[in-house]
Parts: C-alpha cells; structure tokens; sequence
C-alpha cells in the first residue's frame, strides 16, 4: 500500500482556516507540511456523494491533480440521532450560503423541537490521494449528546452544541490539544498517521 514519508508536502483540500490550523497541528510530529488549497488558488469542487467518504475523495483527487501533489481532504459531519442523523453530509449547508454556524446550530436547535432523544455524534472520513488517481481513506467518530444553549469559544462549526461522552465541557469549551485527543478527527487522524505515514 502507498504511504507518504516523513518530509513529504501535501495539499489541504479545504479552503478553512481552522481545518488548516488543526491538520497542521496534528501533522506536525510526523514531519509532513501542510498547505491549504487556498493558497493555492484551487477551486472548491462540488461535493456530489451521499456519504463522508465519497465526498472526501472528491475534494481530495480535484485538489491532488490540479496541484501535483499528494492531497489530503476532510469530510466531516454532524449526525443527530432525532434527526435521523442529519444534517450528516450537508452540515456546511445548514449553515446557508456563508456557511453560518450560528444559523447551522439555530436549525438544529428548532428541528430537534422537544425531543427527549439528545444522542448525537460527529463523523470525520480521511482521504489522501495522489495526482495518479489513487487513494486511501480512513474514517473516525465521536458520539455524545447535543446541548443548548451553546457554550464555548473554541473549535469551529458544531462543537459549542457537543458534549463528548464521559464529559462536561462542549467541543468549543476544550483547549486543541484537549479536543484532539478524542475527537472524531483526531480519531481518524490515528488511523492515518498508524496506515499513511512510512
């Protein structure tokens, strides 16, 4: 199976900054560099399958082709389970066209209604792909409840409605280092670094 080697660069298929801080931070041990599709110019593709994993080869492939270079994507998720575990792939959508998180969590907030059924959990699948079509995908989750009002100042997207089973602090109450221990990123992360990395 193909790996990368310490020292390789990699495109971040993603135009977040936050997403781009937190790869960087996560990929630093291992030596790899990071840089984002933003800098770069490359277009965002559209995000076409009904699941994590097929959305993250498309954005990984568009990105690892356009740039020569070996591309690492994200998609990543918020499922609730008296939702029947939407917003799932569209969790950016919910946000409207800016991607506004405060509406994504409103929409939550008023669809869940009064439901006693709190359970929810957030999804991360990996893709790495090379400019030659090939890929690898790794996939982690996190479950725990959904909360209201939100709390926290941290993180990005969903985490200031998401307290991690075992806890008391939301996703966005928790330092990065505290939040990438068990998150559905750093999870996926592992499997990453333990499978991609020579």
């Amino acid at each position: 199976m193909r790996t990368l080697s310490r020292g390789s660069k990699i495109v971040l298929a993603s135009h977040n900054a936050g997403k781009l801080r937190e790869f960087s931070t996560l990929l630093a041990e291992s030596g790899i560099t990071v840089i984002s599709a933003a800098e770069l110019n490359l277009p965002e593709p559209e995000e076409t399958e009904e699941t994590f994993t097929g959305n993250a080869a498309i954005k990984a492939l568009a990105a690892a082709r356009a740039s020569g270079l070996p591309a690492l994507a994200d998609d990543s998720g918020f499922c609730v389970a008296a939702l029947d575990n939407r917003p799932g792939v569209y969790s950016a959508r919910w946000g409207g066209p800016t991607k506004d998180m405060q509406i994504a969590m409103n929409r939550v907030h008023r669809e869940m209604g009064d439901s006693a059924d709190h359970r929810a959990f957030f999804v991360a699948a990996l893709c790495l792909a090379w400019p030659d079509g090939e890929t690898r995908t790794v996939q982690g989750e996190c479950h725990g409840t959904v909360i209201w009002p939100p709390r926290g100042n941290h993180g990005h997207g969903y985490d200031p409605m998401f307290v991690p089973e075992g806890g008391s602090r939301t996703f966005a109450e928790m330092t990065e280092a505290e939040k990438n221990a068990i998150s559905h990123r750093g999870r996926a992360l592992e499997q990453f670094l333990k499978n991609f990395i020579a």
